[in-house]
């Protein structure tokens, strides 16, 4: 029993100094599942021609604030400043805190960002779009609810940068001094 115990401490050894594969893995992985997604989702919100990158698309404004659009008529000019500003900030960060992840630039910044977004785009689904029928139920025997369930999942992958930085592969590791 002990030669079974044995194995298992070297195996915990190993793996323990493989601390590199956690923040590799979870980069390349937030690349497969999300990039595309949030890529997309900025091109949608994003106005015609380069102006577009600072005059949003109606479709932007009933995304993010859909009672507010809806309430003005569907007229973006009758929103505030404040309402413009969240739009264009929203949309410049769909496209620049995915792409820092990636290239693990700034990673850490990049990941509470996102974290952040995810949970003004969850609160905007829940009360914006009424869209409580997505949110689900942690500890159900359904896995598949979009906003408990898989954003959830999104934000604990986005915490695991927080915690570990983007691992050697990265733009921060090559930024940083080496120590020593």
């Amino acid at each position: 029993m002990s030669a079974i115990f044995a194995i298992y401490a070297l195996l915990v050894d190993r793996l323990e100094r493989a601390d590199w594969l956690v923040p590799t893995l979870a980069r390349l992985l937030f690349a497969a599942v999300l990039l595309v997604y949030f890529l997309n989702s900025g091109l949608t919100k994003l106005g015609d021609g380069i102006s577009g990158l600072w005059t949003p698309s109606v479709g932007a404004y009933a995304q993010i604030f859909p009672r507010v659009l809806e309430a003005a008529g569907y007229d973006t000019d009758a929103l505030s400043i404040f309402h413009k500003l969240v739009v264009v900030a929203g949309t410049w960060a769909e496209f620049i805190l995915p792409v820092l992840i990636v290239l693990g630039l700034l990673t850490r910044l990049a990941a509470l960002g996102m974290i952040g977004f995810v949970v003004i785009q969850s609160l905007t689904d829940i009360y914006g779009h009424s869209a409580t029928d997505a949110l689900g139920a942690w500890f159900d025997r359904f896995p598949d609810a979009i906003i408990l369930d898989q954003r959830s999942l999104w934000v604990f992958l986005l915490v695991v940068l927080v915690i570990k930085g983007a691992g050697p592969l990265s733009f921060d590791r090559a930024l940083t001094p080496k120590k020593g």
